[in-house]
């Protein structure tokens, strides 16, 4: 098989990846690269070798030669690539931006301060425990969400933009799914709250949970 992804069954930016190549109808090769087993995998010189920033996902597209890192490059590397599926980026440049702005919102601002590496730096300098782990994961969700359901209130439909399904949906529900972990209230971003149940219907989504994948614990 051509397309190769190495992710992690829980992590966030993995989860995204799945989404996308999922929506776009491409056959892959999933690899389980396990973020905390043997000191973390990710940290192994055969890892290293392919992404030496020594995080997930990443993307090995052997027909055109290439080995992809973050996993927003990689989905916009396979709406360009790939004819299939869903087109996850609008043709038009204003609603294209407006689309990534949400999509930076979740991929960047929200989710790298909950990233496993953090947490385990909080603990390991700063003697956070798992309660006050989660707090901190659970302050910069809700902090993040209180503006992106604000900034979506006039571009909703059945997704974040109207009633097709884009990036920003493909980024939003792996974070709605951290936000559960830590234990935020869904209860008050209502919109968000539907949105990510409308994605969770659909076979792309479904089929990219952490719970169905090979690796799942």
């Amino acid at each position: 098989m051509s397309i190769k992804l190495y992710g992690y069954w829980r992590s966030s930016a993995s989860y995204r990846a799945r989404i996308a190549l999922n929506l776009k109808q491409v056959d892959y090769e999933y690899v389980p690269v396990h973020l905390v087993k043997n000191g973390g995998e990710q940290h192994m010189e055969a890892y290293r070798s392919l992404n030496p920033a020594e995080l997930l996902p990443t993307l090995v597209d052997e027909d055109e030669d290439i080995i992809l890192t973050q996993s927003l490059a990689i989905i916009e590397y396979l709406d360009e690539r790939f004819d299939t599926g869903i087109q996850l980026l609008p043709e038009h440049k204003l609603q294209r931006a407006r689309v990534r702005a949400v999509a930076y919102d979740l991929a960047a601002d929200i989710q790298p301060l909950g990233n496993l590496r953090v947490l385990q730096y909080l603990e390991a300098n700063f003697g956070a425990d798992a309660q006050t782990k989660a707090a901190w994961a659970r302050h910069w969700i809700e902090k993040g969400f209180g503006a992106i359901e604000k900034r979506i209130q006039n571009t909703a439909g059945q997704y974040c933009f109207g009633f097709d399904v884009s990036l920003a949906d493909v980024c939003l529900v792996p974070q709605v799914y951290n936000a559960k972990r830590f234990n935020v209230d869904m209860e008050a971003y209502p919109l968000i709250s539907r949105i990510a149940d409308n994605c969770n219907k659909l076979e792309a989504f479904i089929q990219a949970q952490p719970e169905n994948q090979p690796d799942a614990e």
